[in-house]
């Protein structure tokens, strides 16, 4: 099932609402997820790759204006990617490599490191949406 943007909306508004830092709930396709608060979208002002997340599978990246996540598991073998010069990602496990928004330029690795989910709250804090582990 598709949702369009005002489906969405209203969904990730009640995976939302009440959480401080993180909750877990379900999409109607029944896939977990969980929303994580990576706090006020301010502190992501610098250009440039935060990985502070990584252990909990995600990269915030800041290129011009432009605010976003992308997984920081490999989508070969779900091993975690580090962030190389450049801001491409490398997979220690096999290798494979991503260019700085997430398309595989070297495999084994087939399909590109997904792009997440984010919004801003009222409060001003992004907030990350990443399948449950």
């Amino acid at each position: 099932m598709l949702l369009d943007r005002r489906q969405f909306l209203f969904l990730s508004a009640g995976l939302v609402a009440g959480c401080s830092s993180t909750s877990s709930d379900t999409f109607p396709s029944g896939r977990k997820v969980r929303v994580i608060n990576a706090g006020p979208a301010s502190d992501y002002a610098a250009e440039g790759v935060y990985d502070r997340f990584r252990p909990l599978g995600f990269f915030i990246i800041r290129r011009g204006t432009r605010l976003f996540a992308l997984s920081s598991i490999c989508t070969h073998r779900r091993c975690l990617v580090g962030v190389e010069s450049g801001r491409s990602f490398l997979c220690p496990c096999h290798g494979s490599t991503f260019d700085p928004d997430g398309r595989v330029t070297h495999g084994p690795a087939k399909r590109d490191l997904p792009a997440l989910t984010t919004f801003t709250n009222e409060s001003g804090d992004l907030l990350v949406t990443v399948p449950a582990i």
